[in-house]
């Protein structure tokens, strides 16, 4: 049994190896298309990381000098906490395309590397299912808490904008493991993610 699925598995690979020696014209376009996607993606990452992770420190070091004046600020928790939010949920997409999620590392370093290409291929593929199906059901609780209206106490917020995040963030990470598959159909080498060729990479 073990046999017939390494043979299966060396069959795939090798079909995966050979349609990547050829760049037809659809394979440029996926190729060209992916790139385009995480060039804006990864804008939108660093740049949020940047602002969510400086304003929620600046926030924190500001709120603890005025409590050493005997006056905290008020909004300071609410702020905090969607601040929080919003930059793990940004960070799910990062840490796919970075190849920084925990993964089972050992075991494909163990594989030859036909067989590490199809199992990346597998993996981001069930991850891709998924990441769309976290977000679909984000999405639905995002809207259930638009109608029910409820607001923050301190800023009088909607609690669903700190919500919005939630499912952009599984969207992103599900495009990410897409565009893993892409790289892995469209480059001979086995890859992670779809920037990074080992997840040990800088």
């Amino acid at each position: 049994m073990g046999k017939c699925e390494k043979i299966s598995s060396n069959v795939l690979s090798d079909k995966i190896n050979q349609s990547t020696d050829e760049k037809t014209p659809l394979k440029i376009f996926f190729s060209q298309t992916s790139h385009i996607i995480g060039v804006v993606i990864n804008a939108f990452e660093v740049g949020s990381l940047i602002a969510g992770i400086g304003a929620l420190s600046v926030l924190l070091i500001i709120n603890v000098i005025a409590r050493e004046f005997g006056q905290s600020i008020y909004f300071a928790e609410e702020l905090s906490e969607f601040l929080v939010i919003f930059t793990t949920f940004v960070g799910v997409s990062y840490g796919v395309r970075r190849a920084r999620h925990i993964r089972m590392g050992a075991f494909l370093d163990l594989m030859p590397a036909s067989a590490e290409k199809v199992f990346t291929i597998i993996i981001s593929a069930v991850s891709a299912t998924v990441m769309f199906i976290m977000a679909n059901a984000s999405y639905q609780y995002l809207m259930h808490s638009f109608n029910m209206g409820h607001t923050t106490p301190a800023l009088r917020l909607p609690y669903w904008i700190f919500y919005v995040i939630v499912p952009v963030g599984f969207f992103m990470a599900g495009i990410q493991y897409i565009r893993t598959i892409i790289k892995n159909f469209t480059e001979k080498e086995t890859w992670m993610s779809p920037e990074q060729q080992s997840e040990y990479d800088e």
